[in-house]
Parts: C-alpha cells; sequence; structure tokens
C-alpha cells in the first residue's frame, strides 16, 4: 500500500497523526481537528525544499482517534516529548503563540498568557492555539484541582463547589499536598505523562500496602481520569483496568500476542502481534516459519515461537513487552511461561482461550472470568484477534508457495518426461 492510499484510509476525525519513516523512525507528530484533511495538506500546495524532503522519506502513517482537540493537544504533547521526532520543531515566532504559566507562589495559579504578559511564573509552551489549550486546562483541572483567582478572597468559591479548586484560602489544603498538585499537572502539560503515572502507581501501591485501601482508591481514581486524557476514542482506561485485573505489577503499555497457525502440521506459521499504548505497533509485528516441529503440535510450536522472539530481544538488547498474551489454555501459557524462565526472563503471561474467553495463568488451577461486557476483556480479544489473523495470513502465503512449487515440478516432470519420449 503506498502513501496515498494510507492517506485515502486516514479518518476524518479529530485527533493525533504520526508519520514514520520506511524504517519505522518517527519522523513528525502533529494534531488536527480533521486527521485526513490536515495530512493532505502537507502534501499538497507548494512546498519548501526543507519539507519536500522531509515528505519524501514518509512511507507510513498512523494515527490515534480523540474524542476532542483539547484531548488531541494533551496527547500530542506527551507524544513528541516521548519520541523526540526529527522535524517536530519548536514554535520560532513566540510572540504569537500562547504559553501556560504556573506562578511562583505560595500557593500557585495557573493561567494562560502572551510571552510579554510573563512575569513571575513558570513557562510552558509555546502552544498554537489559546483556547485548546485553556479547553486542555480545564480537562487536567477535573483530576488535579488549581487555584485560578488572581487574589485569595479568603472563603472558597464556586470553584471549590465544582471540585476544580482545593480552596487553599480557606485552609482546606497544605502547602504541601497543593505542590504535589501542581507539580502533577505540570508534567502533563509538559508530557511527561509516564513519570507521572509511574509516581501515581508507586503511590498506590504503597498506600495499598499500608492498607490504607480508601486513600489508594483515590490515587487508582485519578490514574483511571489521567488514562482517559491520553487515550484514544472508545479506548478509556482499559489499560489501568487490565493492570488491576490481571494483577500485574505495572501499566501494561506494551502487549504482545502469539498465535499459531497449522492445519495438518506442514507450512506452520507463528505471530507475534505488538500493540502499544492500545494500538497496533506494525514496526514490531513477527511471523515465524516452525521450524523444529513436523507433526501437529501447538505445545512445541508455541514454545518455538517464544524462544525465537525474547532470545532475539535479549540480545539485541531492546525492551521487553509489559505483558504476553497466548492464544491458548493453561498448558500453552504454562509452555510459554517456561520458555521465557529458560531465557532469564520474568514477563507476566496470560492465555486466553476461544470457547468461552478464559482468562488462563501459568501457576493458577481456575481461570478468571471477565464479564463479556468488560473494555478490558475486548481489548486483550482484539489483541488476540490481531495475532490469529497475521498467524493464518502467513500461513496461508506459506501454503500458496508449497502449492505453486508443487505444481512446478509436477510440470517439469512431466516436460522431461515428454522429451525423452
Amino acid at each position: 500500500m503506498d502513501i496515498k492510499e494510507k492517506i485515502g484510509k486516514l479518518p476524518v476525525k479529530c485527533g493525533v497523526y504520526i508519520m514514520k519513516s520506511a524504517k519505522g523512525e518517527i519522523l513528525y507528530i502533529g494534531k488536527a481537528a480533521s486527521i485526513k484533511k490536515r495530512v493532505l495538506t502537507h502534501f499538497r500546495g507548494n512546498q519548501s525544499v526543507k519539507n519536500a524532503y522531509f515528505l519524501g522519506k514518509v512511507s507510513d502513517i498512523d494515527c490515534i482517534v480523540c474524542s476532542s482537540q483539547e484531548q488531541a493537544l494533551i496527547l500530542e504533547a506527551s507524544l513528541i516529548k516521548e519520541n523526540q521526532p526529527k522535524y517536530n520543531v519548536n514554535l520560532k515566532d513566540d510572540k504569537s503563540y500562547p504559553y501556560a504559566v504556573i506562578t511562583k507562589e505560595k500557593y500557585s495559579r495557573i493561567w494562560v498568557t502572551r510571552p510579554n504578559e510573563i512575569k513571575n511564573g513558570i513557562c510552558f509552551g509555546p502552544f498554537t492555539n489559546s483556547k485548546q489549550l485553556q479547553a486542555a486546562l480545564k480537562l487536567i483541572r477535573t483530576v488535579f484541582p488549581y487555584r485560578s483567582c488572581k487574589r485569595m478572597s479568603g472563603r472558597p468559591c464556586l470553584y471549590y463547589h465544582l471540585n476544580l479548586c482545593p480552596a487553599p484560602c480557606a485552609g482546606k489544603i497544605g502547602v504541601s499536598e497543593y505542590r504535589e498538585n501542581i507539580g502533577n499537572v505540570s508534567k502533563i502539560i509538559s508530557g511527561e505523562r509516564k513519570k507521572l503515572i509511574r509516581k501515581l502507581e508507586q503511590l498506590m501501591n504503597n498506600l495499598s500496602k499500608k492498607m490504607m485501601f480508601e486513600e489508594a482508591a483515590r490515587v487508582r481514581d485519578k490514574l483511571i481520569a489521567i488514562s482517559s486524557l491520553y487515550s484514544g476514542e472508545n479506548t478509556d482506561s482499559e489499560l489501568i483496568v487490565l493492570k488491576r485485573l490481571l494483577n500485574l505489577k505495572k501499566i501494561p503499555f506494551i502487549i504482545e500476542a502469539i498465535d499459531i497457525s497449522s492445519l495438518t502440521g506442514k507450512e506452520a506459521a507463528g505471530s507475534v502481534a505488538a500493540f502499544k499504548n492500545g494500538i497496533p505497533d506494525k514496526d514490531n509485528y513477527r511471523r515465524y516459519r516452525i521450524k523444529t516441529v513436523d507433526e501437529i503440535d501447538d505445545y512445541k510450536m508455541i514454545a518455538e515461537v517464544v524462544r525465537r522472539r525474547y532470545c532475539h530481544l535479549k540480545k539485541e538488547r531492546k525492551k521487553n513487552p509489559d505483558l504476553i498474551i497466548i492464544d491458548g489454555g493453561k498448558g500453552h501459557v504454562k509452555v510459554a511461561k517456561r520458555e521465557l524462565e529458560k531465557i532469564g526472563l520474568k514477563v507476566p503471561v496470560i492465555g486466553i482461550a476461544k470457547r468461552n474467553e478464559e482468562i488462563w495463568f501459568p501457576k493458577k488451577r481456575y481461570p478468571l472470568i471477565i464479564p463479556k461486557d468488560n473494555p478490558a476483556l475486548h481489548l486483550i480479544q482484539k489483541i488476540r484477534d490481531e495475532a490469529h489473523r497475521f498467524a493464518h495470513k502467513y500461513h496461508t502465503l506459506l501454503r500458496e508457495k508449497r502449492a505453486l512449487g508443487s505444481g512446478l515440478r509436477k510440470y517439469k516432470m512431466q516436460s522431461a518426461k515428454q522429451i525423452n519420449m
């Protein structure tokens, strides 16, 4: 599929788009009210020599559909911070773009302004749209309330009753707790979501260990709310819910699923489908022609794929997934876990059995039954199904090649026979 076809399939919806090179390098990240229309403008009209050179490198475009432009603004900032795309340059006309400012006061306030109005505060930006920035801060404020008034009146205002301000003016919050809130806001608007999530996860786990369950639940709710700020449309907080349901040590930002496709034991194929932040990461998909197993033995085939995939990651010193999903039941999961232990890797593994869609663990006697309407189960199913599709596609290709090769051999034999007659 060429770049024009890929652009044609982009959604006419709000979100973030990610331009990549043929090698999978992220070149540029942008946001738009309409992803398709915005990407088209990059490739249309007069282009500078620099832009023409950059666009000539683009061979793939991913996108994340968002529920609002404000959500897209927050997600864009985080993805740029995490990936440092080569062609995302800083905005140079500082005088015309707005900044978010956190004032240097005992109880800091946050507001949006232009550079010439900044006097005593920490600046974040520049951003391209003042209204979107203000709306994004309103979203963030629902998770981490903060003061916005210029003067502290000494009594709670309307924002306090709307849970948008913790009322430091009335002594409803201490200095250290308030500064913690402000620090969390700054992490979001500066794109440091992973640091913030790790910090809150650690806090939640520490509170749970101390049996301070109500406080831990409040932190958990904030984690879910933060996840919804960054999630694409209809993905909400599946990753955090998945972490809790599977009792994982950390949120599974990177998930890989393994499947085997084999009808007769011949031309058997295995696949690895990779997902990052709940969306397909096709640059890390892998397919395997089964080499060490001749008969129909799913367990041995699973073992081979696990061994080849994760030995390679270890050898290349590449990042391991946060969770591995096996298409199968308890036996398949135990085999996969055993292979990982041989390699020396401690990665959580689960299996999903097709009959009742129950979740199996390597060392548990009974499966976990997740309600069929739970979005976390839907995510597991989506990743499993993608691995199945990818494995089946490769298996079909191998069978077709085998059939073609067999036909050619038969034709050559018949031709040779006729010549010798």
